[in-house]
């Protein structure tokens, strides 16, 4: 069994934000040279994350509306979190929400989706750079 480590590396310029990195993970999986196998990627901070579903914009504007309005950011004095100084204890939630990794399956070198199916990097506390684990095992 072979396996291959990427690290994928984000600085989105806003607080939130959902990115499509299934052409990246794609590039991981030529560059592993594995055919058969699984494919895990995971967001490697604690208020962002990553997901499958349908790359639509309404979908996205959907999502950013059903997460603000179960954990909104302001007032950020409603989260006993933010009473260390911090700021983003909605975020931390939305991550929850979201979820930290999905696993893939690899046929014949591709990822084994659905009808739509992407891989997206979820950003809910953006601004600075973070990184997304992209690991492969298998032949």
């Amino acid at each position: 069994m072979k396996s291959y480590r990427q690290e994928l590396w984000f600085h989105i310029p806003t607080r939130r934000a959902f990115v499509n990195i299934t052409r990246q993970v794609e590039d991981c999986i030529a560059e592993s040279g594995i055919r058969e196998g699984m494919v895990l990627v995971n967001a490697m901070h604690i208020s962002a994350s990553v997901f499958i579903n349908d790359d639509e914009g309404g979908l996205h504007q959907d999502f950013e509306q059903f997460l603000e309005r179960l954990a909104p950011h302001a007032p950020v004095s409603a989260y006993r979190h933010n009473d260390t100084g911090e700021d983003n204890a909605d975020a931390h939630i939305k991550r929850q929400i979201m979820g930290r990794e999905v696993v893939v399956g690899l046929t014949a070198g591709a990822l084994d989706f659905g009808p739509w199916e992407q891989i997206f990097y979820g950003e809910f506390d953006g601004r600075r750079r973070k990184r997304v684990l992209v690991k492969i095992i298998g032949e």
